[in-house]
């Protein structure tokens, strides 16, 4: 990834997260135009012009904009593989029309080495959602997903050629994946760079395909694959592993698989980061005496003093009964919240007792 993309993307371009297409198209306009080698010949501005437009490359496309969101330039440079197949596709010519500026992809080419050949793509990455029960996050676990995915032929190997063959250049882009093609406008020439419809990018064909792959270099399989989950692990976070995506044609590295863990809403416990919240219902008689009751935790029940005079909705802390905090060491504590409730069938005799009590004057 270059220096360029070190910076937030829609910082670079002065707009705001939720900003619209003809936003985005408007901001970069703007600032290409001002930051243009041709006509800025300031110290650093071909470097700017360079920035800005990655930037426009990656927010202008919702595929490439979603990934960024979601992962970050990483991500992005992750999935697509190079600058060269971050700008694929980014039409700069319909940015500039009318601005007498051409030429674009030309300077596009000189930038950032369009026109040579394809560099490698990973294959596609995948999703999956792995739930997981409250109970299960207070200790590391290990889970079995089942994944369907791209996996290299094995009779090719990958390649998609019959064994004993081999794939040859492309002799409609001599190998380099791309053909240009020349469009004029006035005095404005557009030259853009396209993925060789003969061999869709890899600048190489196959002239007798693999009867396995059908010359694809891919089979569909359903791998198993173990994924340790650490201790206190939240709702919704997601875990990347490495190379464990689909493949990619033709002997491709692969993508990543993310891995997002589910923890439904537990009907007793509530969580809030590493602490637990639950509620003991609590007599109001004990309550003006004090008790000792059960209550659950996520490792067993415990017995909690109630002290007497305890309020309604008042809490104790049973430490250390929460969950493992996954950025330091230790875990939380668990929250018991005191529900006083009021006996509905007193006998004689109890309602004697109160009664003696509410006389003397006791009950404040």
């Amino acid at each position: 990834m270059s220096a360029a993309s070190s910076q937030d993307f829609y910082q670079i371009l002065g707009v705001p997260k939720e900003a619209s297409k003809d936003d985005i198209k408007a901001a970069y306009r703007k600032l290409a135009l001002q930051y243009h080698p041709d006509r800025n010949k300031d110290p650093g501005a071909e470097e700017k012009f360079k920035q800005i437009s990655e930037a426009y490359a990656v927010l202008s496309d919702d595929d490439k904009r979603k990934q960024y969101d979601a992962y970050g330039k990483e991500g992005v440079y992750q999935r697509y593989g190079s600058e060269e197949d971050i700008f694929r596709g980014t039409d700069f010519s319909d940015v500039f029309r009318g601005t007498g500026f051409g030429g674009f992809d030309d300077l596009f080419s000189q930038f950032f080495g369009g026109g040579a050949a394809r560099r490698p793509q990973r294959g596609n990455d995948i999703q999956v959602r792995l739930q997981l029960r409250l109970e299960d996050a207070i200790s590391d676990v290990s889970r079995e997903v089942e994944i369907p995915r791209n996996e290299a032929c094995p009779v090719c190997g990958g390649s998609g050629a019959t064994p004993g063959t081999q794939a040859r250049t492309c002799p409609q882009c001599g190998g380099a994946g791309q053909v240009q093609k020349v469009q004029s406008a006035g005095f404005a020439r557009f030259i853009r760079v396209e993925t060789c419809g003969r061999c869709g990018g890899r600048g190489t064909v196959v002239d007798t395909p693999c009867r396995e792959c059908k010359g694809s270099g891919l089979v569909r399989r359903a791998r198993k694959i173990m994924i340790k989950i650490p201790a206190g692990v939240e709702d919704g976070h997601t875990f990347r592993i490495r190379g464990e995506g689909e493949a990619g044609e033709h002997g491709l590295p692969r993508g990543d698989l993310y891995v997002v863990v589910s923890i439904p809403e537990h009907p007793t416990f509530k969580r809030d980061g590493a602490d637990v919240y639950i509620t003991a219902q609590v007599n109001a008689v004990e309550a003006m005496l004090g008790t000792e009751v059960r209550v659950p935790t996520l490792y067993g029940d415990v017995k909690l003093q109630i002290p007497a005079g305890t309020q309604p909705g008042q809490s104790f802390k049973v430490k250390g009964k929460g969950l493992p905090r996954v950025s330091h060491f230790g875990k939380g504590d668990e929250y018991v919240r005191a529900n006083i409730y009021v006996p509905k069938n007193l006998n004689g005799k109890q309602k004697d007792a109160l009664k003696g009590l509410l006389r003397d004057g006791n009950l404040q």
